[in-house]
């Protein structure tokens, strides 16, 4: 096993907002492996971007310990910035350079000599497939494009640990593929990631393990596949009703093979053990719901999630 890249033990936070308290982190613990890429999932206002914050030292902890590559976050900030990259949810690329000075510029701030820092930009723009835009200021880029330039940037000076926070959020489809392969590349060079995301596609895809967190708590810890099969379900269905109401669902809930029965608006989630014999036994009480639509999947990771989390939006 790879030694730990990042160790969380017992972190908390506390924000003071208009004489109250927001116990943003409640003492979580994890210990991300040296090469793995690690995903941490959770609604809006769960603690993700809490996390990353103090493990990048840019947030102080209330209490606990964090280090990144042996090194204390609070103890040496300085030593853990350079051993680490990071990018962010918004662009935060300098739009009076271009594309090759942003990189170059980047390298040299870490202490690469003029001339290393110029080669090291020419090589990223090279693997990122940017060469052609190494001219252009960050205005004249796509968001995709945008982002990539930005992971180029965190890596320019050679960390060992890259912090990705919700690096695809806003991004079209083919951008967001892109990102992935990028990842993924970086992954295989032995570059520890840590990932936050809304997208669980995007950690069922990438993440060697993930994390689900929610209200500043670590609800489970596990690779992709380990968390599927914890719901102890073979078939996720969802039913688009007229009339849902508590007593269909606690009928539903009530039938042999359902794990569980959960709504939402005009829909039922039904999870079920098997298919054998139940789905008869659910359509027969959705019908008298005014059964609209019926669809079956298999569980993903969106199931474990909602099952963990909940339906409701949160702001």
């Amino acid at each position: 096993m790879e030694p730990a890249g990042i160790v969380i033990e017992k972190l908390a936070k506390i924000y003071s907002r208009r004489g109250s308290e927001v116990h943003a982190l409640k003492g979580i613990d994890l210990e991300v492996r040296g090469g793995e890429i690690f995903g941490l999932l959770g609604p809006n206002g769960a603690g993700k971007t809490t996390t990353v914050g103090v493990c990048t030292t840019r947030v102080k902890a209330t209490s606990g310990r964090v280090t990144v590559n042996g090194i204390d976050v609070r103890a040496d900030a300085p030593a853990v910035k350079r051993s680490i990259g990071v990018v962010t949810q918004f662009r935060t690329l300098d739009r009076s350079l271009t594309i090759r000075e942003n990189l170059a510029m980047h390298g040299m701030y870490f202490g690469l000599h003029p001339k290393d820092a110029w080669v090291r930009a020419d090589e990223l723009l090279a693997d990122f497939r940017l060469s052609e835009r190494a001219g252009a200021f960050p205005d004249e880029l796509s968001g995709g494009m945008a982002q990539r330039v930005q992971v180029a940037r965190a890596i320019a000076h050679h960390p060992s640990v890259l912090f990705l926070d919700e690096p695809t959020a806003g991004l079209d489809p083919q951008s967001r593929l892109a990102l992935w392969e990028t990842i993924e590349g970086m992954h295989a060079r032995g570059i520890t990631v840590f990932l936050t995301t809304h997208y669980m596609e995007e950690a069922e895809s990438l993440c060697d393990r993930v994390a689900i967190i929610d209200h500043g708590q670590i609800l489970v810890l596990d690779t992709p596949e380990a968390l599927k099969r914890s719901i102890s379900a073979e078939t996720v269905i969802e039913l688009r009703l007229e009339t849902p109401n508590d007593a269909l669902v606690e009928r539903l809930r009530a039938l042999p093979g359902v794990v569980s029965a959960q709504a939402s608006g005009d829909a039922v989630r039904v999870l079920t053990a098997s298919q054998d014999g139940v789905l008869p036994r659910i359509l027969a009480e959705a019908n008298g719901a005014g059964l609209k639509d019926m669809t079956m999947t298999k569980p993903t990771l969106e199931t474990v999630f909602i099952s963990l989390t909940g339906r409701d939006l949160r702001e």
